[in-house]
This record gives C-alpha cells, structure tokens and sequence, in this order.
C-alpha cells in the first residue's frame, strides 16, 4: 500500500557525524581514571556531546562491560548513542539502547603505525619534542588534495581577558593577546599572533591533523584533538616564549619553532 506524502515529517537515509569514543582497554577503573586525568582541566569540554562507542581496536579475546562504559561516559556528560564494532564483536557489544552503528573508517584503508602496539604512558601523550622522520623503501605517495572547508575562519582583533572564551567551528585566528585564565576553541586549526598566556584548544571534535600557531607561546594549556599538556610542565627553551607550531604525531603533540624574525 503506497504512503501518502506528508509535509510534516520525512524518513530519509542519512550520515550523522559524532565523536567517537575509542576504547583500547577493557578495564573501567582505567579508563575512568584516564578521563578524569583528561577533563579535569576543561570539565566542561565535551558537555552535552554525542558519542559512538567504538570498541574495534579491542583485541579479539577482550570485552568491555558496555552498558557500564555507558554509564561512566554519562558521569562525564558525553551521551553515548550507540556502538561501532566488527562482526565477530555484536554479539556482545550490542546492548539494549545502544544499536550497532556503521562508521565511515570502517571503509578506509590505513597503513599501520610503528611503535603503536605496546601502551603509552600518560607523559608520552600530553607532550614533549619531535623529530621528523622519513620513511625508505617504499616510493612517496602522491600529496593528498587539502580538503576544503565551507566554514569561514572566525578572526579576534581584541584581547582576551580572564575568563572570556571563544569558540570557533572553523579556523580560528586571534590578532591580540590571550590572557591567563582566557579560553580559545576551535574544530579547526588556531593562529594566534600574540601570546598565548591562557588555554588553546584545537581540532576539538577530533581533527587530528589541526594545528596551533603561535608568535609567542606560554600557555597554561594546550591541546589538540584532546591531547593536551599543561603549563606544570615546562616547554623546551627553544619553543618556551617563540614562535611555535603546534601538532600531532601518534598522539603525541609535538613543538617546532617557527624560525619567524
């Protein structure tokens, strides 16, 4: 039987983009611990947002008490909408209130990372200095094409005094200083041409490829796609108070002087 057509609501297929929640061990009390170590800074960060529980990288012989994992997340104010999970995992990691979702990375191709599979320590996440590294062997793959973002950069030509925050969906780019106590937030990458005394966030829905540019870098925080280091520990004299360029590399952030004059 054919269905009328209504002007007040449709079904259509559709994508919905959420964070994901990537569990890579099964221990609660672990994970528990981990989140408040992460959010203790920025408590608020990722209040009132959706997530996926992703349980692929588990291996094949772990389980994680989903419905608990639930619960926890909520504790931290994220709202778990489902779980993402191979075949062979569904039949456990499905839960009442909590359906199978697909995930586009299920169909992307990544080359494995070296060095990944052992478990980081806490100080090997939050920062430290890098080197580039080149790869031998192989022939370079062709340069990816840049992505191109309909959302505007949002531009600061004011300073930013204590207690003021700006969020930002796109780029965000700040002309002026950025106090101690004062927030910048970005889903893409930041530019600051001034100090920055107070907090930067980038990449916050989970950019990994969001960067941080600084003319004159001494923050109290730092982070990038939720990777983040604190001003309790101090930057390398070369970075501390220069012109600094601020990414990641296997979730580690990584400080290089810019070289500017």
């Amino acid at each position: 039987m054919p269905q009328k057509k209504t002007p007040y609501f449709e079904l259509r297929s559709g994508a919905v983009d959420t964070l994901h929640f990537v569990v890579k061990t099964p221990e609660l009390e672990t994970l528990r611990t981990e989140l408040a170590q992460r959010f203790e800074a920025t408590p608020e960060f990722f209040a009132g947002d959706t997530v996926a529980i992703d349980v692929r990288r588990l291996a094949g012989d772990e389980r994680v008490a989903v419905p608990a994992l639930a619960e926890m997340l909520a504790e931290f104010r994220m709202k778990p909408i489902g779980v993402v999970a191979n075949t062979e995992q569904a039949d456990w990691a499905v839960v009442a209130g909590l359906p199978r979702l697909d995930s586009q990375e299920r169909h992307e191709r990544r080359a494995p990372r070296a060095g990944r599979e052992g478990r980081e320590g806490r100080e090997g996440r939050e920062g430290g200095e890098g080197e580039g590294r080149a790869e031998s062997g192989h022939a370079a793959p062709a340069p990816a094409v840049p992505e191109v973002s309909a959302i505007p950069s949002t531009i600061i030509d004011k300073p930013l005094r204590s207690g003021q925050q700006v969020y930002a969906k796109g780029d965000l780019i700040i002309l002026d200083l950025v106090s101690y106590g004062a927030e910048v937030i970005a889903e893409g990458n930041i530019h600051i041409y001034a100090p920055l005394r107070g907090r930067a966030l980038a990449g916050v829905k989970g950019k990994l490829d969001a960067r941080i540019f600084c003319t004159c870098l001494e923050p109290e925080l730092i982070s990038i796609a939720g990777i983040y280091r604190t001003g309790e520990h101090a930057l390398p004299p070369d970075v501390q108070g220069r012109s600094v360029q601020v990414r990641l590399v296997d979730d580690k952030l990584i400080f290089e002087p810019l070289g500017l004059k």
